[in-house]
């Protein structure tokens, strides 16, 4: 380490002014070429990760919107399995869409005053402050406390073998039971 330091004393004298402040002039256009470099790095990272957030929060929302859907394919699924049914296709329409409860941070501050005045009187002052705040993650996203999922408004269902009044009967059955919904929101139909 001493020998190191000796040798840059020697370089350093060695080197008139000219020499040495063209030498530092190149290190720093380095330094800044190098923070530059750094800086575009560091801004394409964020707009990955930022770029990373939206794709995963639009997602969220395709998943909500195709609550429907996703219901429709887990139903087509189970009746197919049912005996005498082939293929089966299934329309569900709903009243809403996903309904989320926030969570929220309520604070209330109560504040009575009373005063007398010069005459004896009394006069009593009542102040209330309520604020409320959404709560939410470290990722910026809201704390849900529920989820409300949409009532379904009806279904439709065009199965391979419904002509049988026993198949028929049996999807029928199966749908009201499944969807939680009364017959009246429910048809059964034949496929060509």
């Amino acid at each position: 380490m001493d020998k190191l330091l000796e040798r840059m004393k020697e370089y350093l004298n060695k080197l008139d002014n000219k020499e040495l402040i063209r030498n530092l002039f190149i290190i720093l256009i380095i330094g800044i070429i190098l923070i530059i470099l750094a800086d575009i790095f560091i801004k394409d990272k964020k707009d990955n990760i930022s770029t990373l957030q939206l794709e995963r929060n639009n997602d969220i929302k395709s998943n909500e919107s195709d609550y429907g859907a996703i219901l429709e394919e887990k139903l087509e699924n189970i009746l197919s399995q049912l005996k005498g049914v082939g293929a089966v296709k299934v329309m569900i329409t709903l009243e809403d869409t996903v309904e989320k409860i926030p969570a929220f941070n309520t604070t209330k501050n109560n504040e009575t005053t009373s005063e007398v005045d010069s005459q004896g009187g009394t006069r009593e002052i009542v102040r209330e402050d309520m604020t409320i705040q959404v709560v939410t993650s470290n990722e910026g996203s809201l704390v849900v406390l529920k989820e409300i999922k949409p009532t379904v408004r009806g279904v439709i269902v065009i199965a391979e073998g419904a002509e049988d009044i026993r198949v028929k009967e049996m999807l029928y059955e199966a749908v009201k039971t499944v969807l939680g919904v009364p017959g009246n929101k429910v048809e059964i139909y034949a496929s060509k």
